[in-house]
């Protein structure tokens, strides 16, 4: 009779702890729920960039990279007849934005030789200086980046945003 006793007090209170563990996840508990990249937004931010580009008169093909918030690639889209030697960049400005979590133009406005600013920064392995590549924030983290390259850095820049936009939504 004790050792039945003992298994119902166990059983019930392996049940409590459970139940407690379970409700105080679903109210705020537990493990914080983080942002991450996923291939719907990816695909979302490369198909409109690549839509957008092909809206505007003059501009050459693009490379258009995804990479995630380590900076390794996500996603790539490539017109054909795009440069082949855009495929690193497009890769490396992405890269730049979600490492540094701003824009790759900005790095550009930190790299001279005025004093006070960063010296020999742009020589560090896949920096990129030039407009282009974007970070992809939800909710005030970086998830990952959005490189461009092919046309002019403005154009390239321009279009990773007409993808962002698009992926507003997502992003909240």
């Amino acid at each position: 009779m004790k050792r039945r006793n003992a298994f119902i007090l166990a059983g019930c209170l392996v049940f409590c702890l459970g139940v407690t563990s379970v409700s105080a996840m679903s109210h705020g508990g537990g493990l914080p729920r983080v942002p991450v990249m996923t291939t719907e937004l990816a695909e979302t931010i490369a198909i409109t960039c690549d839509e957008y580009a092909k809206k505007q008169e003059g501009w050459r093909a693009l490379n258009i990279a995804i990479v995630d918030d380590g900076g390794e690639l996500f996603y790539f889209r490539r017109d054909p007849t795009s440069f082949k030697g855009s495929i690193e960049i497009a890769i490396n400005k992405a890269w730049t934005a979600t490492r540094f979590g701003f824009p790759t133009r900005a790095i550009g406005g930190i790299v001279n030789r005025e004093p006070g600013k960063v010296h020999g920064i742009q020589f560090m392995d896949r920096l990129i200086i030039f407009a282009g590549g974007l970070p992809i924030i939800a909710d005030g983290t970086v998830i990952g980046g959005v490189g461009v390259s092919g046309a002019t850095g403005d154009q390239d820049e321009e279009c990773a945003q007409a993808g962002l936009d698009a992926a507003k939504d997502m992003l909240k």
